[in-house]
């Protein structure tokens, strides 16, 4: 039986592994808790007073302090002032490097993953394990291989897609796709769960916890943690607290880590999607189809969709500029898509925030950010799982190679070269996407010349090639040239009918009526 043919337990992973890590031969002051449980063990195995109240923080990440079944309230504990150590960058630990990802996503459960790999000890958080973020699902095929991603996590592979203009022209693009290149669709709380199970088997800590908040006493003091942690079934949470060398923020768009180290504001866009299951026939048709909408009843800066997934489809939208009528451009979505999804039963609604662009900072000290919370979206197409994963990797990878496999203490050096690899390899392809959505996003005219546009072979395979496979593919001079003097023409044309719709006359692109009425228009 395939992953997507069951439901994996979301609690049978929600406990933690939590090591005792050795005591540090320098010290500096800070507080922390010391339980009457952890007193009484430390009596029994000889500790001393400091070692038992460091002791005392780590063993509270694996259980709470109980009295016949309950958690014992703040007031029956005890708070005393212990010792801590401070480390230089580049000082040999007599531990593995501590590093504590903040959010289970693609970026956090692939961050995660890479530093578990590479001998840091890794504790992933994260509330919600069955989150089912809103997005479209889409993958690019060179992920698959990248990422060793099993191909019972993808629901679909989707060969054709229909772009389809504010007037319903319907232009059909993947002409150029070999029979074996696709894109893959999957569901989220597959896809995600996978990646953190994964995570987990090669060493990282899983905690189903809530994260609150930091705190770090100089620059080269360790970090200290806070967040609520979920026991199975429980709907409170238990404040506790963790003490790391490094934290990597994958906590999405409305990220806390990105808000405690002043990341600044960045805007966001409200994606809305509806699960609506439909009958075989139906399905049939969306078996390897996708379908693309654009015009301003839709979205006024983005598209709607209709992806398809394992026995349903994904029904959506997103705005930036006028979220607080998202659910009327979702109607739109629904009622132009209404012929082939007809009599579907929505199974589930979903809604949530994504990033719009990069974060002015990206890092501080020894805090990094990756996926959403460091603004990695895409503009025009909206994707961001890929680039979420990527960056994770990135990250993890650079701590994971400054550090020595866990050995010395790494710092901003390691972040900063992470986010330099990340913008020569990919500020162009955000930078190129920023500027389409601009030209063709911003009129119906401008968007169904991008549609028409879309017909050229040229294009299509330039765009695929350049999605499935994460690089800018080189043109040729001629094509060049046509796809320039193409794109010029089907914008002044685009102009020309929004003009004419500026003085009333009612048109719709490519008719030859319409043609005759913007002449006599003008």
């Amino acid at each position: 039986m395939s992953l997507i043919d069951k439901k994996t337990p979301i609690d049978s992973f929600h406990g933690s592994r939590c090591p005792i890590p050795n005591i540090h031969r320098v010290y500096r002051t800070m507080k922390v808790t010391c339980t009457a449980r952890t007193r009484l063990v430390c009596a029994r195995v000889g500790v001393n007073g400091t070692n038992a109240a460091r002791l005392s923080s780590k063993a509270s990440l694996a259980a709470p302090l109980r009295a016949n079944g309950r958690v014992q309230p703040q007031s029956q504990q005890r708070s005393l002032t212990v010792s801590v150590s401070a480390v230089a960058d580049g000082a040999v630990l007599d531990r593995p490097l501590r590093v504590a990802v903040i959010g289970g996503g693609p970026s956090g459960a692939c961050a995660a993953e890479t530093l578990a790999k590479g001998g840091v000890e890794t504790f992933l958080i994260e509330r919600k394990m069955d989150n089912c973020k809103p997005c479209g699902g889409a993958i690019p095929i060179c992920m698959v291989d990248e990422f060793d991603l099993p191909m019972e996590i993808i629901d679909r592979r989707v060969t054709k897609m229909k772009m389809i203009s504010p007037s319903n022209r319907e232009v059909d693009v993947g002409k150029t796709l070999n029979d074996k290149e696709w894109i893959g669709m999957c569901r989220r709380e597959v896809f995600d769960d996978y990646l953190r199970n994964r995570a987990s088997g090669l060493g990282a800590n899983l905690i189903n916890g809530l994260y609150m908040g930091m705190e770090q006493e100089g620059s080269d003091g360790p970090i200290t943690v806070r967040y609520n942690k979920y026991e199975e079934g429980s709907k409170v949470g238990v404040p506790s607290t963790l003490e790391v060398d490094l934290i990597i923020g994958a906590d999405g768009a409305n990220s806390r880590v990105a808000q405690n180290i002043d990341a600044g504001e960045a805007d966001y866009a409200i994606a809305f999607q509806e699960r609506i299951r439909i009958n075989d026939e139906q399905m049939e048709y969306y078996k390897d189809l996708a379908e693309m909408y654009v015009g301003d009843d839709v979205s006024p800066d983005f598209y709607g969709w209709v992806f398809p997934k394992y026995d349903h489809v994904a029904v959506g939208t997103g705005t930036v500029v006028n979220k607080t009528a998202i659910k009327q451009y979702q109607q739109a979505t629904r009622d132009r898509s209404q012929v082939k999804t007809e009599g579907g039963q929505i199974i589930r609604v979903e809604a949530h925030p994504i990033p719009e662009h990069p974060r002015p900072r990206r890092f501080k000290g020894r805090v990094a950010l990756v996926g959403d919370a460091a603004g990695y979206v895409t503009k025009c197409s909206g994707e961001g799982i890929y680039f979420a994963a990527k960056s994770g990797r990135m990250a993890a990878e650079a701590i994971v190679e400054y550090s020595e496999q866990g050995k010395k203490m790494v710092g901003p050096n390691a972040i900063k070269s992470y986010l330099s690899k990340w913008d020569k390899k990919y500020w162009t392809t955000y930078k190129v996407l920023d500027i389409l959505q601009k030209v063709f996003y911003r009129s119906n005219p401008a968007r169904e010349a991008f549609v028409e546009l879309c017909e050229s072979d040229y294009v299509q395979k330039m765009t695929f090639d350049s999605y499935l496979y994460k690089t800018v593919v080189p043109g040729t001079p001629l094509e060049d040239i046509k796809l320039l003097t193409g794109t010029v023409a089907s914008l002044l044309r685009g102009n020309a009918l929004r003009s004419a719709a500026s003085k009333g006359v009612n048109v719709s692109f490519g008719s030859k009526s319409n043609e005759q009425k913007v002449t006599a228009a003008n």
